[in-house]
């Protein structure tokens, strides 16, 4: 039974499939509509160079076409699903920023020239755009019972070596043309997929490691037709693959293989003591041969995570005509082991091959832009009772102590930050218990105004026992003196006069008392987690103020104008916070360089640059 293309999206949404997946398949009605047109004319080939994928981007996708074998089969061939997944990647391909495929093998049933041709056609889809893609033999392609050294086949006849030569993605080949390494660029860095053969021999398992011996800084995605044979379990040759190249080779993170059915995952710890995810995916078992099915594996660098999808745009693309009802049910598969996240922390993962090199500590000096009036770093223990202002403006800062609290000092730091060091505080509400620092007597600053605009910097973290019972509330940076001992007693006239303090949910606020009004100005930014460094920015232009944290402004930043900060002469304290004139809280956390601007600094002139 077929229904209306809308009916069809209705039903398939109370399947519960995402609402992006079916806007994409609005623009996959032509990769279906067109599957059985001619290939890309030169012209049109020539034209997709806007379609490469961005090299820089930290958001790309790796495209994964597991067994197509009941599509190639004797006479019974039809190339629609794979074309309209091939031209799925072309047609999205700046969308998802594609930037490689990988077949699983299995191309066809029974690695026969007729099935094996057919299917290299489709793929000349890929060859006329110059898209990059590796492909492997299953045990279908060749006679199962051989390994890489079974010579000549139509297979390897058809996706030898010979095709991928000159492809910018193609690294190189085994001698015996089974076995192939493909190199490509994203998120900034050189990425490798090596795909092996059903059986690798020992000069295959010997190939492979001098691959990654040549390439020792290089995260490797292994592709191969069997690893993995359900959840948590390899096969006998899965186990072999594991235990002569994977587990000694930290550059495999992730190992991708089709073969068995239903879809399953494992995760392994391997010699270095870090996982490796191991991915079966193969849908031959379902409705059309699986549909020329294809995985996207979308890898976030920065959320630090990959985002797995599994669609077939054959039958999304179909939806046009209306769909019968084994399609509905396929148009996107949305089980645990087809729609899941796999959460890596990528920079640490690959640390153990591929360490980012720490940033250098950065001259003093270079701090000190036109307009510093107050810098202040901490690469070394507290000595004696005060802090040098680094600015040569006579902003130092004074030990306060109370309760026989004291300050510590921790190498630690933000990874941006200019001065490798940081001051412990060990602050304690009540009973009241810690030490701050000070601006000393008649330091300038104690009496700035900043009337025509000001940035505030500093670099902070909190530790893991962080009790907004005991600490919160307390201030990285503030000025003492009331809104009542200036004349400003709208709001709490024992608020002091300018706080860049912590909430009980660890939000970062600005509050003080502008020069042109009587209330507290406020400015919130979000939660801020524990054991993370945090860079804040206060920048006020001469009329409004913008906070932000890691160089991002955030939302509840108030329009209203606010000019300068109201000053009676009395010191900023760094770590402590005042009360109606009193000490009443000092900061349980790390603190890192602090600068004060008396002009708006773009974001690119913050301390993290």
């Amino acid at each position: 039974m077929c229904t209306s293309h809308a009916h069809d999206q209705g039903e398939a949404a109370q399947a519960g499939a995402a609402r992006r997946s079916f806007l994409r398949a609005t623009a996959l009605i032509g990769a279906a509509a067109t599957a059985s047109v001619a290939l890309p004319t030169e012209a049109q080939a020539a034209s997709t160079e806007l379609r490469r994928p961005d090299p820089d981007s930290r958001r790309f996708t790796l495209a994964v076409m597991p067994d197509t074998q009941y599509l190639f089969d004797g006479p019974s061939i039809d190339k629609a699903p794979v074309e309209a997944s091939l031209r799925y990647l072309l047609e999205q391909g700046r969308e998802e920023n594609i930037v490689f495929l990988s077949h699983l093998g299995d191309l066809t049933q029974n690695g026969t020239q007729p099935e094996v041709a057919a299917i290299s056609e489709a793929f000349r889809l890929l060859d006329r755009r110059g898209v990059g893609y590796s492909v492997l033999a299953g045990n279908h392609d060749v006679k199962s019972s051989t390994d890489d050294q079974r010579g000549a086949t139509p297979y390897l006849d058809a996706f030898g070596p010979q095709r991928f030569q000159g492809k910018k993605t193609f690294g190189g080949a085994s001698p015996d043309g089974y076995n192939t390494f493909h190199l490509f660029k994203a998120a900034g860095r050189e990425w490798m997929v090596l795909a092996l053969d059903w059986r690798l021999s020992a000069k295959g398992y010997a190939w492979a490691k001098d691959v990654l011996a040549r390439h020792p800084k290089t995260p490797v995605v292994l592709t191969t037709h069997e690893l993995v044979v359900e959840d948590d379990a390899l096969s006998a040759y899965g186990q072999q693959l594991w235990d002569q190249l994977i587990e000694d080779h930290d550059q495999i993170f992730l190992t991708l293989n089709g073969h068995y059915w239903p879809a399953g995952r494992a995760t392994r710890k391997n010699a270095a003591g870090n996982d490796v995810h191991l991915h079966l995916t193969n849908y031959q078992n379902r409705y059309f041969g699986g549909a020329a099915m294809i995985r996207l594996y979308r890898f976030d660098l920065d959320r630090n995570v990959i985002d797995v999808e599994t669609v077939s745009p054959w039958i999304l693309g179909r939806a046009a005509k209306g769909l019968n009802e084994l399609e509905r049910q396929e148009i996107e598969l949305s089980g645990d082991a087809d729609r899941f996240s796999v959460e890596i922390d990528f920079a640490d993962r690959f640390a153990g091959f591929d360490p980012v090199p720490a940033r250098p500590a950065r001259p003093a000096s270079r701090m000190l832009i036109p307009g510093t009036v107050a810098y202040w770093r901490f690469e070394q223990p507290v000595e004696g009772s005060t802090v040098r202002d680094l600015s040569g403006r006579g902003n130092d800062l004074a030990l306060v102590t109370v309760g026989g609290g004291k300050l510590g000092w921790s190498a630690d730091h933000h990874p941006d930050q200019p001065g490798h060091g940081s001051l412990e505080f060990q602050g304690f509400k009540s009973p009241l218990k810690g030490a701050y620092l000070r601006t000393v007597d008649g330091a300038p600053l104690n009496s700035a105004t900043f009337a025509n605009g000001y940035t505030i910097e500093a670099f902070y973290r909190l530790p893991a026992d962080w009790d907004p019972s005991h600490n919160a509330w307390s201030g990285l940076l503030s000025r003492t003196g009331t809104g009542g001992a200036a004349g400003k007693t709208a709001d709490d006239p024992d608020e002091p006069l300018a706080t860049l303090s912590l909430s009980n949910d660890r939000e970062p606020q600005w509050a003080m008392r502008p020069l042109n009004q009587q209330g507290i100005a406020t400015n919130w930014a979000q939660e801020t987690p524990l054991e993370t460094w945090w860079h804040l920015a206060v920048v006020n232009d001469g009329e409004h103020t913008t906070m932000y944290v890691e160089g991002c402004p955030v939302v509840r930043n108030p329009k209203a104008s606010a000019v300068g900060i109201t000053s009676v002469g009395l010191p900023w304290l760094l770590g402590g916070y005042e009360y109606g004139g009193k000490i009443d809280q000092i900061l349980y956390g790390r603190l890192g360089d602090v600068r004060i601007v008396a002009r708006a600094l773009p974001v690119k002139s913050f301390m993290t640059h």
